[in-house]
């Protein structure tokens, strides 16, 4: 039986973690790798080159509208594998845990990670539990780490060109706007978080071809994602403002908070570079599919302005979008 709160046994080795492993964990995820219980996991060879990535998330709070860390960590790790061009496969899942956290916190962050990897088709295998003293972390923190088969060898910022289309999938900033917002005492209304797993989405846009590169703009959101694909180089990106899909929902919130939705994390977007033909087949693709319904040609890559972004507005005035600077959305993944 397990207890209401988290205590210092539960990160033990011994009784209490072998009663949190069995009774929440083991059934929780389902699946025959996990349930050996060994150090690791033993997996079958992949159909082809390995991905692998893996990332850490101290969301706070760490839940919001639209969902929580256990389905943002699960999407976060999965979108960074679809984004190397691979099919993810199979994840692992460690919990920082603070002693005195809720237990039924707990087990609806659990039950949240295992239904979002079931709907990403992605198997949790391994994992790994540690509680800490009182105060030693804010509530829980979570890693995972990833492994995929490539299915799209060569994305690189490196393989974009000049008049290649810049697209993205949705609306801009929502997460981040989502947990600002929440975390000031403002949640409510329509604002949610675009917190999903891109799997889907990216193939369905790898699949029409002409694709240079993917990403999902998360810290730093689509400005500083942008940037960091032409930086150094003799290509930059125009974008056009009037096209970059933002919800009003976003927008009132970024208003009210002091924030630009261009800099706001995103959670279930992505930013393709394609060939500009096969730009419309793409959008198509993605609109076809649950989450790219706005998916939008947002701009192009131009020499024009070597090494940076720029905005342009309906009036054919521009202004430079460099990298965020500084921590402007501290502990928003």
């Amino acid at each position: 039986m397990l207890d209401d709160r988290i205590t210092l046994d539960y990160g033990s080795g011994g009784q209490k973690t072998s009663e949190l492993i069995e009774t929440l964990l083991v059934p929780s995820f389902q699946n025959d790798a996990l349930s050996r219980l060994g150090d690791g996991a033993v997996l079958p060879a992949l159909p082809s080159q390995p991905v692998f990535s893996t990332d850490s998330f101290v969301v706070s709070p760490w839940r919001f509208p639209g969902g929580n860390v256990g389905k943002l960590a699960v999407c976060g790790t999965v979108n960074d594998v679809c984004m190397a061009g691979g099919e993810p496969l199979y994840l692992s899942l460690a919990m920082v845990i603070e002693e005195g956290f809720a237990m039924e916190s707990l087990r609806e962050i659990v039950q949240s990670a295992a239904e979002t990897a079931r709907e990403a088709g992605v198997q949790i295998v391994t994992g790994d539990t540690k509680v800490v003293e009182r105060g030693a972390c804010d509530g829980i923190y979570l890693n995972t780490a990833g492994i995929g088969a490539l299915r799209a060898p060569g994305l690189s910022p490196r393989a974009i060109r000049e008049g290649d289309s810049v697209i993205v999938s949705g609306s801009a900033g929502c997460h981040g706007a989502a947990v600002m917002m929440a975390r000031a005492g403002l949640g409510g209304g329509a604002l949610r978080s675009d917190c999903m797993a891109l799997h889907r989405l990216s193939a369905a846009v790898l699949a029409c071809g002409g694709v240079r590169v993917l990403r999902d703009p998360t810290r730093g959101g689509v400005a500083t994602t942008l940037n960091e694909f032409v930086e150094g180089s003799a290509l930059g990106v125009e974008l056009e403002e009037d096209a970059i899909p933002v919800d009003e929902a976003v927008e009132t919130a970024c208003g009210l908070l002091g924030l630009d939705p261009l800099y706001c994390a995103c959670e279930g977007r992505l930013l393709a570079v394609t060939a500009p033909e096969q730009t419309e087949q793409a959008l198509a693709a993605l609109r076809a599919l649950p989450g790219g319904e706005q998916a939008a040609r947002i701009g192009s890559v131009t020499a024009r302005f070597p090494g940076r972004v720029t905005l342009r507005n309906a009036f054919g005035g521009s202004r430079v979008l460099a990298k965020l600077a500084g921590a402007q959305l501290p502990r928003i993944c």
